[in-house]
């Protein structure tokens, strides 16, 4: 076989080990939190988080170059208050009758670290799409002694502006801005 020839061949061996070693990972809902936080009043802080989602990773076993697609189901808001739950659905804030799925597909994976990395994507809230871009970490990687899969612990952070959306209105009483922390666990399929 001539020198070409072997590169060709190595270069497709390693092309199919690659692609090989990409599957598909599932969230955890049962681990995973979609958490936000937002200012009111301008002196304190109040929490949330999503409770109906569905996150897909196609991702190595070491979870570097990581795609993710996400579904969130807005009615599932909760702030641990009724009324404000509420009115976040309404038409003032998410509109979630008219809009009940926002999304996060994301477009880019930069490994910053050992353990960290950035993920960019396009996030869609409200009937608006913007980019985003998320801090990320690796918390780590087992294989769970049940299922004998593996098992990814992830930890995101970001911001979005809420008024880029187009969800509330401009008021001093909240901020603009949201505060993302997403704690995942993700199960190799």
């Amino acid at each position: 076989m001539s020198m070409r020839k072997l590169s060709f061949f190595l270069a497709l061996v390693l092309i199919g080990t690659t692609i090989q070693a990409q599957s598909t990972w599932k969230s955890d809902n049962a681990h995973s939190k979609i958490g936000f936080a937002i200012t009111h009043l301008m002196i304190s802080e109040v929490e949330g988080h999503f409770g109906e989602f569905d996150i897909t990773a196609t991702a190595g076993n070491d979870f570097n170059n990581a795609a993710f697609d996400v579904t969130i189901q807005v009615a599932s808001i909760d702030t641990d208050n009724e009324n404000r739950n509420n009115h976040l659905k309404s038409p003032d804030f998410f509109a979630a009758e008219e809009h009940p799925v926002m999304s996060f597909k994301s477009t880019n994976f930069e490994k910053t670290g050992d353990k960290t990395f950035t993920l960019k994507g396009d996030l869609t809230m409200h009937g608006v799409t913007k980019p985003v871009t998320l801090a990320g970490k690796v918390n780590g990687i087992i294989t769970d002694q049940r299922s004998q899969k593996l098992k990814a612990g992830l930890k995101l952070t970001g911001t979005v502006n809420r008024l880029e959306f187009g969800v509330g209105s401009d008021t001093p009483t909240l901020g603009d801005d949201v505060e993302l922390n997403i704690n995942l666990e993700m199960a190799q399929q």
